[in-house]
């Protein structure tokens, strides 16, 4: 329901005047700027923790965020905004990152959350959350996905470029459904610790995918995925 048309009510389209009208009105309603989209993954964590507050960075883990801090800062984009993950690990994370994108907002959310977004197909031995998990963290994780990923609104002049730290899960359901890919096979895709996946919206609607998982920047010893 972004479309420009599905934003009119043709019902009350001037009939005098027909076409040329729904063409100027359909102008009034078309985003004019592009949104990049950058989904970084959370660094190395504790796994010991038993909750979410225990969970926190390693020491690796600290340096792969500090890498990927001057990763995005090296890049000499204009950052927007971060919005990050709730979650400790995502938090730490986000905290790090942004020492080297000084004045650029953070904005927490539960709706990044990790979580079980959908049964995998085909579905994999290793990992089995408990049914219930895929109702209750899909309809959440789908709902960060239509909160965030979506053309530039018809106010936005100039593009945009935004930060969102997660966890690798929602990560990978983002870029299915993004790429209106079946979001069954989010699973097939495996994403570093503090990799960096980055998303283009344009203004029509289309979407490229620049760079999945990138850890280009790190050496070799500090990349993780667990």
């Amino acid at each position: 329901r972004r479309e420009p048309l599905a934003l009119i009510n043709l019902k009350k389209k001037n009939e005098e005047t027909g076409e040329e009208e729904l063409s100027s009105r359909l102008n009034h309603f078309k985003a004019k700027a592009t949104r990049h989209i950058f989904l970084i993954r959370h660094s190395q964590y504790n796994l010991d923790g038993r909750a979410d507050k225990d969970r926190t960075l390693t020491p690796l883990g600290r340096e792969q965020a500090e890498l990927t801090g001057k990763r995005l800062a090296s890049l000499g984009i204009k950052f927007d905004q971060i919005v990050h993950s709730s979650m400790t690990r995502a938090t730490e994370t986000t905290e790090i990152i942004s020492k080297h994108l000084p004045g650029v907002k953070k904005v927490s959310t539960d709706l990044l959350r990790e979580g079980a977004p959908i049964e995998p197909d085909p579905p994999v031995s290793h990992w089995k959350p408990e049914a219930v998990q895929y109702y209750e963290d899909g309809a959440r994780i789908e709902a960060a996905f239509r909160n965030f990923i979506h053309r530039a609104d018809v106010k936005q002049e100039e593009d945009s470029y935004e930060i969102f730290v997660c966890h690798a899960n929602v990560i990978r359901y983002i870029v299915c459904r993004a790429l209106q890919f079946p979001p069954e096979g989010w699973l097939r895709m495996s994403l570093n610790n503090g990799s960096i996946t980055h998303l283009v919206i344009r203004p029509n609607g289309r979407v490229a995918l620049r760079t999945l998982g990138d850890t280009g920047f790190m050496p070799p010893d500090k990349i993780t995925r667990t």
